[in-house]
């Protein structure tokens, strides 16, 4: 519940003052995901959740970030579960594999669905 005075009274004495009731909301930008919400965070997600599992290599042209900056971004996601990240041997060189986990797919999801409410709230 939330508290506050209401407009149509002015004086402080009147009980009512700080009384009235409103019902408890919460803005929908309380539902958006934190490491989802940056735009690279965003991106990553939503390439993930439109593809297979993907090479780093072709990821960050796709999102035109460098590996260092790529590869903090998606620890920070592997780490909540949000992305997978496995290696695969080619050759002389190990691929790096990235793919979104059941998980990141509906944090991506609710993310999607918070900001349709914040647009359509207009607040």
């Amino acid at each position: 519940m939330v508290v506050g005075a209401c407009r149509r009274h002015r004086d402080q004495s009147d009980p009512c003052l700080f009384s009235c009731e409103f019902p408890k909301m919460s803005h929908p930008s309380k539902d958006l995901d934190t490491l989802i919400h940056p735009p690279l965070g965003f991106s990553l997600i939503a390439a993930l959740c439109n593809l297979e599992d993907v090479d780093l290599r072709f990821l960050a042209d796709l999102l035109e970030v460098g590996d260092s900056t790529l590869s903090h971004t998606l620890a920070a996601m592997r780490d909540a579960g949000l992305v997978e990240v496995h290696e695969e041997s080619a050759g002389r060189r190990n691929r790096t594999w990235v793919g979104v986990t059941d998980e990141g797919r509906r944090a991506f999801n609710r993310h999607v669905e918070a900001l349709r409410e914040i647009i359509a709230s207009g607040t």
